[in-house]
């Protein structure tokens, strides 16, 4: 029963996925930048290469944009690439009472605008899978495809209230045990034991108002198929890199997504572009010029 509700768990936060500092104090790292979001909150950016074609890619749940630092390197060298950090995390802002998939994928929006950006596919990580997907909604004839980085799962799923109560509540009493109980049994199990450590603290380290409010957030978004409804409002091709650690149910999402597929890595956790960032880029390569082809 435990571990069927620790895959309960996961197959909803899979698709949830640091320290933070004002962007001013920002450390040069590639071509930096600042932009106000929709509610004036600012957003920290980073941008590297150039070319007609831009990613841009969007950390998960209390990470930021250095779990993408496998990615840069090999993309820049031919397309512009842009990380970003969402408000509150990483160096944006923590200003917010509130952190919703809505004003994160505002976040986003403001950081495509200011570049403006014409050729644009968002890359999100866990829980920004659902992030980019209302981000793209809000731009469109910009944004030309979502690649989501183990998320979108299943559309349809939800979380016991019991369950979600229980992390809500543990993150208000012990945040720091219950992330490290959360996410620890996300983690490959042949992931080097430095790389998970790094992960469990880093995630640990997040500032738990921010943490405990855009989890809130998002669980509550699949109420009522919520999420699911997200996706109908999609009007651009969804392709998923998915672990194979928790199941993922095509059939159901294309119920709801217009143009939707899925490939899996092997034998991989949660975080797959930095348990074998190898791998991974190649099969993000191939979903890019896919998606390119497309258009």
């Amino acid at each position: 029963m435990a571990k069927k509700l620790l895959i309960g768990q996961a197959a909803i936060f899979a698709a949830i996925m640091v320290f933070a500092a004002p962007c001013s104090a920002l450390t040069v790292y590639g071509n930096i930048g600042c932009v106000k979001s929709s509610d004036g909150e600012l957003i920290s950016y980073n941008v590297f290469g150039s070319g007609d074609v831009t990613l841009v890619f969007v950390h998960g749940w209390s990470c930021d944009s250095r779990y993408w630092r496998e990615q840069i390197p090999h993309f820049a060298k031919k397309y512009q690439v842009v990380t970003v950090d969402l408000a509150g995390h990483g160096h944006s802002g923590q200003g917010r009472q509130v952190y919703s998939l809505e004003s994160f994928s505002e976040d986003v929006k403001a950081v495509v605008e200011k570049l403006d950006a014409k050729k644009v596919i968002l890359i999100g990580h866990s829980m920004s899978g659902e992030i980019v997907a209302k981000a793209s909604t809000l731009m469109p004839g910009r944004v030309i495809g979502i690649i989501g980085v183990d998320t979108i799962q299943n559309v349809e799923d939800t979380m016991p209230k019991e369950e979600f109560d229980k992390m809500i509540t543990g993150m208000k009493t012990d945040f720091k045990g219950t992330v490290k109980n959360f996410v620890e049994p996300m983690l490959g199990k042949d992931m080097k034991p430095e790389l998970k450590e790094w992960i469990i603290d880093d995630m640990s380290a997040a500032p738990p108002n921010v943490a405990t409010s855009a989890f809130e957030e998002y669980v509550q978004k699949f109420e009522n198929k919520g999420i699911a409804n997200l996706f109908k409002e999609v009007k651009v091709p969804v392709r998923c890199i998915n672990a194979d650690l928790w199941p993922t149910n095509p059939e159901v999402n294309r119920k709801y997504i217009a143009s939707y597929n899925v490939v899996f890595m092997k034998n991989a956790g949660h975080f797959i572009q930095l348990e074998r960032p190898d791998e991974f880029n190649k099969l993000l390569g191939y979903s890019i010029k896919e998606l390119l082809k497309r258009k």
